[in-house]
């Protein structure tokens, strides 16, 4: 199995890197600043469940051919276009493509350019980032990817991917048949914890220690996305439920979106893709969408603050 990864950074180094530790054969499609650094220092990846510093095969966009069975796409959901771009050359009839972005909006623009039948569903649950000398560090104890067909309980193509990433060090694995539930259901945690503290510019325990009132908004919008997931379809298992409203509950959480870190450090943030993409699905299913506006009319303002050059360290 040839895979092809777009990016090298947090989620592409991580899982990719893993899969080269396996034996798998990897390919990153990178950038050339990344590309140049990658040749210079090699694959680094620091974390609890083992370093690794690994030569890897990079290439570049306009490079690539359609000779994958796997395209593993991780980029941030505000360059989607772009991605699609760069990895359309490597996609035969037969390749996969799996996306594990934050949203379920990117699983429409990709069936329309390739094909439902190309896109897998995918889930990451990791919490990484690339550090400005290119190391991939790893901060949490997660480091989960779940995927599946879209229409199938399963595959050949997807019982063979999960094969390749259970052989790889410091990856927990799983190929499920309701991979757009399991989509929904990160899309609640993440959208809650995004549109709250992003809102609240707090974690979770800094948000309930602070008044009965930030509790119960975060209760409220957790509420609002479970039953966004309902209307739409995918309603959410009762056992998730108990997980994330206690997952939301806990004073002494730490816990923040990495939206949050993004705004906070001056950055591009994806907005329109999680908070924006449940406040059109609440208007769609004729849901309260108070809060979901509230957040979002936030987001919005930081993001014309951030494009006018009115943020400490904005790169507009």
């Amino acid at each position: 199995m040839r895979i092809l990864v777009l990016g090298a950074g947090a989620l592409g180094g991580y899982f990719g890197g893993r899969l080269q530790q396996a034996g798998a054969d990897v390919t990153f499609l990178v950038r050339a600043g990344r590309r140049t650094q990658l040749e210079r220092d090699g694959l680094v990846i620091e974390s609890r469940h083992g370093d690794a510093r690994l030569e890897v095969r990079s290439v570049a966009a306009g490079d690539v051919r359609p000779e994958f069975d796997v395209v593993l796409l991780t980029c941030k959901a505000y360059d989607l276009d772009a991605a699609i771009e760069a990895i359309e050359p490597a996609v035969g009839r037969e390749t996969a493509i799996l996306p594990v972005l934050n949203g379920i909006s990117h699983m429409e623009v990709l069936n329309a350019r390739f094909g439902r039948d190309a896109v897998l569903g995918g889930v990451a649950m990791i919490g990484a980032v690339l550090a400005p000398d290119g190391r991939v560090r790893h901060l949490d104890d997660n480091r989960e990817i779940v995927f599946g067909e879209q229409d199938a309980p399963t595959s050949p193509r997807c019982e063979a991917l999960c094969r390749a990433f259970a052989a790889a060090p410091g990856v927990e694995v799983a190929a499920v048949p309701d991979i757009l539930r399991q989509m929904w259901q990160k899309l609640i945690m993440l959208g809650t914890m995004a549109s709250a503290t992003c809102l609240m510019r707090a974690n979770i325990g800094e948000i309930l220690r602070g008044s009965a009132e930030g509790g119960a908004l975060l209760r409220r919008i957790l509420q609002d996305t479970i039953e966004i997931a309902r209307a739409a379809g995918h309603p959410p298992g009762e056992a998730f439920v108990v997980q994330v409203r206690a997952m939301m509950s806990r004073e002494a959480s730490t816990a923040t979106a990495s939206m949050l870190r993004d705004l906070e450090a001056g950055g591009r943030i994806e907005a329109e893709h999680i908070t924006g993409y449940l406040l059109r699905r609440a208007r769609e299913h004729g849901l309260d969408d108070t809060l979901l506006a509230t957040a979002y009319a936030h987001l919005k303002a930081y993001e014309q603050r951030r494009k006018a050059g009115r943020l400490p360290g904005a790169d507009a």
